[in-house]
């Protein structure tokens, strides 16, 4: 079998990178919180090839006052893998997006439509990426094939309607990136009409059909127009309101075909519960952005949430006019009687400008007392600043008021007999 090296003797036209272990376990730490196996694995690919490409570009861009970021940001991401291929970046004004594909004889740029004709998402440039993740293979890479335009991409490729995807020959697409850098800058896109505006009542009607998470391609319900589907997508709030009710809806998910493992990597088994790698910021939340499974209170109340005493918790943010709260379900598996917990963040603004935030952990459901021997620790920096634990009848606990100022960092971890969770935030 052809090692990397041999590859890169062989084929000096692109650009191969190589993929390590350590970055393929951390990326699939990354990529679990999704509703479906096909869902985690293509979030998966997908936070590969943007990890090894933004390195590359931030590389190549180090003599330059431009750099490269995520677009459209780091935080929004899961939302945006939940439900099509590819990953953006930005470099100044210029927009690239990241097509990957593990397709060993590439014949073609496949590039979902939401990425050219969604004008807030429509890019100036588009990469194919050959990925190479065979666990049997030490050598692990990625392959730049070459890149094409937003302009190339709506007049010279053929759009099928069947998967909603524009297809470019791979002879047609630019293989010299140097061409790419010295045009950093300019337009490369064709005018995109903006999306259509959907009423409540339309986009309730869609978040209900297409939050079932059975429905593991919702981009492709073809009985939905594509114009209504990019107007609920293009919606951050509403695209936000999709995936955490994907989540919600999950039942211990595990991917187990083959398809979408990783067989060399005995911790890719199954589904990670610490989150340490994601990091929430609870700023956006004064803008009603919730990420990675959290959702405001009164979304989940009568439905998952029972009769929970948490009337003082919820008045304790109503008190201010910018105060706001949050919830995460989170289930602690067969081994512990599949009970599940509702971890609860309330936000208040104080007049020293600073955030005052309580947090407090309840059963859920028709359950009226938490498990005993449950631990809830504020830690920062990994030290310890509070630690509480559940008796046999506390039918909920809470960490002590706490304030912090912009910029603060901090993270609550949830220990009970093996289990383990870490949430990170940030204010």
């Amino acid at each position: 079998m052809l090692s990397l090296s041999d590859f890169v003797n062989i084929d000096v036209k692109h650009i191969w990178l190589q993929v390590e272990t350590a970055e393929q376990e951390k990326v699939w730490q990354l990529s679990q919180h999704h509703s479906n196996a096909i869902a985690i694995y293509n979030a998966y690919l997908n936070r590969i090839c943007l990890s090894r490409l933004l390195t590359w570009f931030q590389v190549s861009l180090q003599e330059s006052t431009l750099r490269a970021e995520v677009f459209p940001s780091e935080e929004t991401l899961p939302t945006i893998l939940e439900i099509v291929n590819g990953t953006a970046i930005k470099v100044g004004e210029t927009k690239i997006v990241l097509v990957p594909t593990e397709t060993i004889d590439i014949e073609e740029l496949c590039v979902p439509r939401e990425w050219v004709d969604i004008s807030s998402w429509a890019a100036d440039y588009y990469i194919s990426v050959q990925v190479n993740l065979d666990d049997y293979d030490d050598d692990c890479w990625i392959r730049v094939c070459g890149f094409a335009t937003h302009r190339q991409l709506k007049n010279e490729s053929k759009y099928n309607s069947s998967d909603r995807t524009y297809s470019l020959p791979i002879e047609k697409l630019t293989e010299n990136f140097t061409l790419l850098f010295a045009t950093l800058g300019l337009r490369w896109r064709e005018e995109v009409p903006p999306e259509v505006t959907l009423s409540a009542v339309e986009a309730q009607n869609l978040l209900q059909t297409l939050s079932d998470a059975s429905i593991y391609s919702p981009r492709v319900h073809l009985d939905i127009p594509f114009v209504q589907w990019a107007a609920l997508i293009a919606n951050e709030q509403c695209r936000q309101k999709l995936y955490n009710q994907r989540l919600s809806k999950e039942k211990n998910i595990v991917p187990t075909a083959n398809k979408y493992l990783s067989p060399s990597i005995e911790s890719m088994n199954s589904v990670s519960e610490n989150s340490s790698f994601i990091q929430v910021n609870l700023d956006q939340w004064f803008q009603n952005l919730f990420i990675a499974g959290w959702q405001p209170i009164d979304e989940v109340l009568n439905s998952q949430l029972g009769n929970l005493a948490f009337v003082e918790f919820r008045s304790f943010s109503a008190t201010s006019q910018t105060g706001v709260n949050g919830v995460k379900l989170i289930d602690l598996g067969v081994q512990l009687g599949g009970q599940s917990l509702a971890l609860m963040l309330a936000l208040s603004v104080e007049e020293d400008k600073k955030i005052a935030i309580i947090v407090q952990v309840h059963p859920t459901g028709n359950k009226k007392y938490l498990p005993q021997n449950l631990k809830v620790m504020l830690l920062e920096s990994e030290n310890i600043l509070q630690e509480i634990e559940s008796r046999s009848l506390d039918s909920y606990i809470q960490l002590n008021r706490f304030k912090g100022l912009s910029g603060t960092k901090f993270s609550i971890q949830l220990t009970l007999d093996n289990f383990r969770m870490t949430e990170n935030f940030s204010i």
